[in-house]
């Protein structure tokens, strides 16, 4: 059974959502994150930048940087570009894409389905960042990224969201990354029958945010412990979409050294478990254990030989494990994916301009274009209660920040 939680959001005014609303700090250039927090004094990044401008700074990620973003939230507040909701609801939310429609419900997900496992992980977290986050949460008492979960198709749940979404939106705006972005506060009714047709499901699976959700799981522990009442904090803020509705892309790497090796080396050493065929331009790979490799500016396709396939079991037969156990390690000297500074990722949806451009600039010497992820092999994953390698997988969409925000003290 899967429970979700209608809430209270906190959100911005409908004439300013389209200047809150924001994509994670992070994933800004800090050029044009500086100029987005001198415009616009309405978006979301001022929250979780609260210190720009100021002479005075605090530590990143201490309790004293924590206290003035939830500062920051009651700012917003106070001067009516936020507001909450009277009244617990679901948020039907559509984003838009180059023809690409994602639709689903923000809510509430469970942490006692997280706990027992109704809601599946496949990727590994940070003790340290789980436990930033978990202080953050607890400091700030707000949340408003939402965790990305995936369901298996259900006409009818599809049915309900496509009869609520003939109504016109309470949001509708575009942002200058061409995405359009929609939002319904569903009624009661409405609420309620969609919380039944999620019931029905008998598993949830983590798109995007294992940390965001270890973190809020975490905290709903120990404040369980300390005899805290709160009803949101047994929940977290999710988008929950069809998964049949997922873009998965792949993640490539880019490495920096050749381990002391030539280019004929290197060839040499993969042929032994690769066909290789050489390529006259760049290229993606056209199926699944299959590789495009750019080495010091020449092309080439890699494809497993069939002897180091293994289809029985869910992690080795992935291709960016595949990668790593017979090229980036026995060959590059790269273990740890984690921590070598030799090796950088580079998501599918960037352009393959600019991965080849990274190794003619001679920034990286080579650079290993995968075959995307199933969501198949991300869910045998999951049900096997094991983890992917690191950096497997880019999911999209990708949601902003400040649209729908949780109140974790309710």
């Amino acid at each position: 059974m899967a429970k979700i939680r209608p809430f209270r959001a906190i959100r911005p005014t409908r004439d300013k959502v389209h200047l809150v609303a924001a994509r994670p700090y992070y994933s800004y250039k800090q050029n044009v994150l500086d100029a987005k927090l001198e415009d616009n004094p309405f978006t979301f990044l001022h929250i979780i930048n609260p210190e720009f401008g100021s002479e005075v700074k605090t530590k990143a990620n201490s309790n004293e940087r924590f206290a003035l973003v939830s500062e920051g939230y009651r700012n917003f507040m106070a001067n009516g570009i936020l507001f909450q909701d009277e009244i617990p609801a679901l948020y039907m939310y559509r984003q838009s894409k180059l023809g690409h429609a994602y639709t689903g419900i923000i809510c509430g997900a469970s942490v006692e389905e997280y706990v027992n496992d109704s809601i599946k992980k496949h990727e590994a977290t940070i003790t340290s960042r789980e436990q930033m986050f978990t202080d953050y949460l607890d400091i700030v008492g707000y949340n408003a990224e939402p965790v990305l979960l995936a369901h298996k198709s259900s006409d009818e749940i599809q049915q309900l969201l496509e009869k609520y979404a003939s109504t016109r939106p309470e949001y509708e705006f575009t942002t200058t990354d061409m995405i359009t972005h929609e939002l319904w506060m569903l009624n009661p009714d409405e609420t309620k029958s969609v919380q039944t047709a999620f019931e029905k499901l008998n598993e949830l699976y983590i798109a995007d945010g294992h940390h965001r959700s270890a973190s809020s799981v975490r905290l709903a522990q120990r404040r369980k412990e300390n005899g805290s009442t709160f009803e949101n904090e047994q929940s977290f803020l999710a988008y929950i979409i069809d998964e049949s509705q997922l873009q998965i892309l792949e993640f490539n790497r880019l490495v920096r050294t050749m381990n002391g090796l030539s280019a004929d080396d290197i060839l040499a050493a993969i042929s032994e478990n690769f066909h290789i065929e050489k390529l006259d331009e760049s290229q993606k790979p056209d199926a699944n254990h299959q590789f495009c490799m750019c080495l010091i500016g020449d092309w080439f396709q890699l494809t497993c030989k069939t002897e180091i396939i293994d289809d029985s079991h869910p992690v080795r037969c992935l291709d960016a494990e595949i990668l790593t156990q017979f090229v980036l390690s026995p060959i590059l000297g790269i273990h740890d994916l984690k921590s070598d500074q030799n090796i950088s990722f580079m998501s599918g949806a960037e352009s393959m301009e600019k991965l080849e451009s990274s190794v003619l600039s001679g920034k990286y010497q080579i650079a290993f274009v995968l075959y995307p992820a199933t969501m198949e092999q991300v869910k045998r994953v999951a049900d096997h209660q094991l983890i992917m390698p690191p950096k497997s997988t880019w999911v999209e969409p990708k949601l902003r920040s400040g649209l729908t925000i949780y109140n974790i003290n309710e």
